[in-house]
């Protein structure tokens, strides 16, 4: 098992990265992602250290211990989801740890990665953010015209009784 191939016995190319649909790339002016050249990605394939992948059986218990770690660190984020935590950051973080040796974890980090890079690019377009802000504007108005209402009708009533 090296890293250039995966458990299957096929060797891994690394793919040159290209802009995702809908990016930008530079003609436009004032665009900094045409001025920053993108990083090349990592080549696919376990990042075991080359001892513990010279022996098949030490390779394969490292698995599982990275496999049990990113499960533990998976399931403690899929808990704080519910609760309080940072609950995705956590997901992401056992991802991450598997992705240390699983392709598909790495895979699956990568679309990560470019889906979150196209949300952002969306979220900075001038239009999304100006709906944003119109649509945020709208939504208080009727918060505060609810909140008005319900004073108006019901007045302030104090959880505690102060007698001056």
């Amino acid at each position: 098992m090296h890293a250039e191939s995966d458990e299957r016995g096929h060797v891994v190319v690394p793919v040159a990265m290209e802009p995702a649909t809908g990016d930008v790339t530079g003609d436009v002016p004032g665009d900094v992602t045409g001025d920053v050249p993108a990083a090349p990605e990592r080549e696919l394939g376990s990042r075991a250290p080359k001892f513990i992948k010279a022996s098949r059986t030490l390779h394969l218990s490292w698995q599982v211990g990275i496999f049990v770690v990113g499960l533990a660190v998976v399931v403690a984020g899929i808990i704080m989801l519910p609760l309080p935590g940072p609950g995705w950051f956590v997901i992401f973080g056992g991802m991450a740890i598997w992705a240390t040796e699983f392709v598909w974890a790495q895979l699956v980090l990568r679309w990560t990665r470019r889906k979150v890079t196209e949300a952002a690019h969306a979220a900075l377009d001038p239009k999304v953010r100006r709906r944003n802000i119109i649509l945020t504007t709208i939504g208080l108005v009727i918060i505060a015209v609810l909140v008005g209402i319900y004073v108006w009708k019901f007045g302030i009533v104090m959880p505690w009784k102060i007698d001056q």
